[in-house]
């Protein structure tokens, strides 16, 4: 659930009457997220969301989110774009907390993904990274590389409640890691969260995408990593090829990735999944219960792609074959 702060009608209306969206009509909790307490609101103007900023998003991070947003979007990117007040200013306080009025975005989220679909997320990730390039904000990600260390510390102790050896797994992974992370690929802004629930199509056109909370200033093939892993396999843990290719095809349609961001792929997808692992991990001690089944994160233990040196945990190809893929694709082109 994704509505951890209640705001009264009331409070709702006297916060409307800042902004020249009309008067409110009706809203409700979107149960969909797990950073944010968001609500879909209906005015006398048409349809809005407001985002109420929870304690784990740092205000001071709200400019650099708000901002991308107006910024992507003047660069023709499909995104929601944050309401000004009648002030001037995107941001305001609702029941004790930082919250925004944005755009709403028509369409919907694919929950099982075709070629297609992730042909169409390619072409808008490359765009989305072009876009970028000249937003003139910075903001580290937190959840690189260099973060992942405390997540584990955080997490030790109780991992092994999900499976027995996830504790001295997920050791072994952050030191390799650690030791292995591809540095000075080129970096710009990425998403850093582009599962499908952050992707709308409308039929098989995509329309938008959404939740930019993860946005910050890192390498770009990471990103790409980050969508293999959440768009190519299937539930049951299986690579779906025809779905990496197509979303690396386009991808590159656009924006053509060096060889070093090629080679370095399989262990980026690799690290992209031992992010999402750790961080649901942590939200699962730390939310309450019923809040991420322990099955989930099993899940995402299972997905986890591997490096090219090391075997599967499962029999399953992975994310890594994607990137390994990739580069022999990319040779036999320049071959040829």
């Amino acid at each position: 659930m994704a509505v951890y702060t209640d705001v009264a009608a009331e409070e709702l209306t006297q916060f409307l009457a800042g902004y020249d969206i009309g008067t409110l009509l009706s809203y409700k909790g979107i149960a969909e997220g797990v950073e944010n307490s968001n609500f879909l609101v209906h005015t006398s103007h048409g349809s809005f969301i407001l985002t109420l900023y929870e304690k784990r998003v740092a205000a001071t991070d709200l400019p650099f989110f708000l901002g991308l947003m107006e910024h992507l979007a003047s660069r023709g990117i499909t995104c929601p774009q944050p309401v000004k007040n009648r002030q001037g200013d995107m941001l305001g306080m609702i029941a004790g907390r930082p919250a925004a009025i944005i755009t709403f975005l028509e369409g919907l989220w694919i929950r099982r993904p075709s070629a297609t679909h992730c042909a169409r997320l390619g072409t808008a990730l490359a765009r989305l990274h072009l876009a970028g390039l000249d937003f003139p904000l910075r903001r580290t990600n937190a959840l690189s590389v260099a973060g992942w260390r405390q997540l584990y510390e955080h997490c030790a102790a109780r991992a092994n409640e999900v499976q027995p050896d996830l504790g001295a797994f997920l050791a072994r992974e952050l030191a390799e890691h650690e030791r292995n992370w591809p540095l000075g690929l080129p970096e710009g802004v990425i998403h850093a969260d582009l599962f499908p629930d952050n992707v709308f199509f409308l039929g098989d056109t995509l329309s938008g995408l959404i939740d930019f909370y993860f946005a910050c200033t890192d390498t770009l093939a990471y990103d790409v990593a980050i969508c293999l892993n959440a768009w190519c396999f299937e539930p049951d843990g299986s690579f779906v090829p025809v779905r990496g290719q197509a979303l690396l095809q386009s991808d590159q349609s656009v924006r053509k990735l060096t060889d070093a961001e090629l080679k370095a792929l399989p262990i980026l997808a690799r690290g992209a999944a031992l992010r999402f692992l750790l961080t649901r991990l942590y939200d699962w001690i730390n939310h309450p219960p019923g809040f991420l089944p322990a099955s989930d994160i099993v899940q995402r233990r299972r997905l986890k792609p591997v490096h090219q040196r090391q075997p599967a945990i499962d029999d399953d190809r992975s994310a890594g074959d994607v990137g390994r893929n990739a580069v022999r694709q990319h040779r036999q082109r320049h071959r040829g």
